[in-house]
Formats: C-alpha cells, structure tokens, sequence
C-alpha cells in the first residue's frame, strides 16, 4: 500500500530557527522528506513501522530508468 504523503511523523524544530523542523527519529530536514516515505534514513523508526505495517517505499522497489536511454538526443 502507498500513501500520496507520509507527513504523521513526530518532528522537532531546529533550535533557533523557528521554521526549520526535521523527523524526530532520523533527524532528516522536512524539505527533504517531502512528504515521502524514502525521505527517511532507512534506519529511521517511523519508516521501518510504516514498512513493517505494509506500506511501500518507493526507494526499494524503483529502478532508475536510465537504463534504456542513450547517450543522444
């Protein structure tokens, strides 16, 4: 199962930066995860519970499609 945004994770804000807030478990700025499941170290707590209770991380099953390009347009 995917979800369109995985935002319900515990975040904390950066001391001093009153806009600036990361995960609470892997400590990845929100920007990069952007909503997204893969935005979080693979180590992060809420990712590995959100894959333990069966939603995918698109970072584990994608390949990169450049394997069928070439090297011209």
């Amino acid at each position: 199962m995917k979800r369109l945004f995985y935002i319900d994770y515990p975040q904390e804000s950066y001391e001093g930066q009153m806009h600036r807030y990361r995960c609470a478990f892997c400590k990845e700025e929100t920007t990069k995860i952007n909503g997204n499941l893969e935005g979080h170290l693979p180590t992060c707590e809420y990712r590995i519970r959100m894959e333990k209770e069966g939603h995918d991380c698109a970072g584990k099953s994608i390949e990169p499609a450049s394997h069928d390009t070439d090297d011209y347009d």
